[in-house]
């Protein structure tokens, strides 16, 4: 059967026709094909009954074999009109089988309100050069019915409100041109429904509250050319749902409310052009959704107020395009972004997710994760190896930074210390500067126990001075100022130098291995245990009025203290000036 043709030209003859299957009809059709440049490409012999005999076969109730058959102006309406029928009276079509036929109409072919009795329907291979198709309302009992290669060279088609049995529907390498199609409230059965590698043109394709059996529905590598793809309050059984590398071309594509039911669903390396694509509202019982590779143009994504809270959502090396990409108050197990270009804004204020995958991705706008008016439930968030081009809208005590971050079970040390500066940095670009603070905290926490696990694994010889450095740097920036962000911390630490001193000079004092002196006599009367303190104050400050000085074993203590006192006082005025200036 020839697709590619522009134009043809029929002559019917009075010759004997005679079909594979040993049928004889006294007339041919001999149908010439033509291309654009009007160069014959092609010629197919039909056999050329009248439609009235047709009319004719189904008042008697016979089988109706089609195949190879010319058909002009075949109109089920026009058989009611001449049998006093109402316009949505049922016509039973007994075992119609239509392969290879060429179908021809100055304006509809028309099938609509057909009954077909159990068994399987055919149109494999059929062209309808021109007019309108329609099986509106009709009754499909058990069987297949099969498309398959069908040619439609008017691209209108009408299969709203039909029913299916069980059996399969296959829709596959079928060519369709520029028109509606129109598979709105149609009720399949349990059977695979196929659309793959199907061309549909331009125009609008319409699913609308359509609902499916059980089985598979592929509209793998399908092409469409524009127009809108819409299947909002449609709903799947266990059906295992697959738009496998289809190409939506510039539809606008319409899952909105959709019950994706509880199969696999696979959008892996679709392609969507300049087009709005929404979900809203969608539901899924499915264990996972994969939209791995997708390549989107320019448009919006809506995903929010989705329904998915058992299922893992896998948008993995998708490139977004252009246009602002909503997750608003939806419900997934697993969210993953991963490796993906976000150049827009994105909200990912998710209702209630176990884990947000955001690692490797490329952020150029802002990621909005900050609770406004419900809470953002998210369990872990991975943002390993994110590229911050952009800011991230989020709390570190609201969006619990800290706990998604380190319960992460698979991240090494190291990828969380890196997650800990990724946060600290976006803190800071947004002026969020306390988040930054405790961001900091943790980063310098993990980056320190990775630098140690990798530095161990060196060498078995490592841990001799790994361990000590490891606790130096533990007990001085951390514990004494947490790096340098809390003043008040190491006022604190300053006090207990002072006491620790202190005691140590009244210590050595008592046990006569070192003493303070006073060089200008006690005027004020101090014990022992009030001039140690004072001596362990003018030092650590190093003050240095010269009135009391150590000897013996305190003159050690002093030195150390003196440089301690120097270090404390620095590091105060850096943590101070820290809050300060900004």
């Amino acid at each position: 059967m020839l697709s590619g043709y522009s134009t043809y030209r029929v002559e019917i003859k009075d010759e004997e026709f005679l079909a594979e299957d040993g049928r004889i009809y006294p007339r041919t059709a001999i149908v010439t094909f033509f291309d654009r440049a009007h160069e014959h490409i092609g010629t197919e012999l039909y056999g050329s009954p009248e439609t009235i005999e047709i009319y004719k076969m189904i008042e008697k109730g016979e089988n109706l074999n089609l195949d190879n058959f010319f058909i002009k102006d075949f109109s089920l309406g026009t058989y009611r009109r001449h049998h006093g029928l109402g316009k949505k009276d049922f016509i039973e079509l007994k075992n119609l089988s239509a392969r290879n036929t060429f179908f021809e109409s100055d304006i509809i072919t028309d099938f609509s309100f057909s009954l077909f009795p159990d068994g399987d329907v055919s149109f494999e291979g059929a062209l309808f050069a021109r007019g309108k198709v329609s099986f509106n309302g009709s009754d499909f009992r058990n069987g297949n019915v099969i498309f398959s290669g069908a040619v439609f060279r008017d691209g209108n088609i009408d299969f709203a409100g039909s029913h299916f049995g069980d059996g399969n529907f296959l829709f596959k390498n079928v060519v369709l041109r520029d028109g509606i199609k129109d598979f709105q409230d149609i009720s399949f059965g349990n059977g695979d429904i196929s659309f793959a590698n199907t061309e549909f043109g331009y125009g609008d394709i319409l699913f609308i509250n359509t609902h499916f059996g059980n089985g598979e529905f592929s509209f793998k590598v399908a092409r469409i050319e524009g127009g809108k793809v819409d299947f909002h309050y449609s709903s799947f059984g266990n059906c295992d749902i697959t738009f496998e590398r289809a190409e939506f071309g510039d539809s606008r594509v319409d899952f909105r409310t959709v019950d994706f039911g509880s199969g696999k669903i696979n959008f892996n390396r679709s392609r969507f052009g300049n087009c709005d694509i929404n979900f809203e509202g969608a539901m899924c019982k499915a264990d996972k959704i994969q939209f791995k590779r997708v390549e989107i143009k320019h448009g919006q994504k809506n995903f929010n107020l989705l329904e998915m809270e058992n299922t893992e959502v896998n948008f993995e090396k998708t490139s977004f395009g252009n246009g602002n990409i909503n997750f608003n108050d939806s419900k997934f197990r697993v969210l993953s972004l991963k490796s993906c270009h976000l150049n827009n804004y994105v909200d990912l204020r998710v209702a209630k997710t176990e884990l947000l995958d955001i690692s490797d991705t490329i952020v150029r706008d802002i990621i909005d994760i900050e609770p406004y008016d419900f809470d953002v439930n998210i369990g872990l968030m991975n943002l390993t190896g994110m590229k911050l081009i952009g800011k991230i809208n989020i709390d570190w005590e609201r969006n619990r930074c800290e706990k998604i971050v380190l319960c992460q079970p698979e991240t090494t040390l190291r990828q969380k210390a890196e997650q800990f500066r990724t946060l600290k940095q976006n803190f800071n670009s947004t002026g969020r500067y306390l988040d930054e603070d405790k961001a900091y905290v943790m980063f310098k926490r993990y980056e320190s126990r990775a630098d140690l696990k990798e530095n161990l694994a060196k060498s078995r010889f490592a841990a001799l001075w790994e361990y000590p450095a490891y606790a130096f740097k533990w007990l001085v920036f951390d514990k004494m100022g947490l790096y340098a962000t809390s003043p008040g911390r190491v006022l604190i630490s300053v006090i207990v130098f002072w006491f620790i001193f202190g005691t140590i000079y009244y210590i050595n004092e008592i046990t006569g291995v070192g003493k303070t002196m006073s060089s200008v006599g006690n005027p004020d009367n101090l014990s022992v245990l009030v001039q140690s303190y004072y001596h362990s104050a003018i030092t650590f400050f190093t003050i240095g009025y010269g009135d009391v000085f150590p000897m013996g074993l305190t003159r050690l203590f002093s030195g150390l203290e003196g440089f301690i006192g120097v270090f404390m006082m620095s590091y105060f005025t850096v943590s101070f000036m820290r809050k300060v200036i900004r």
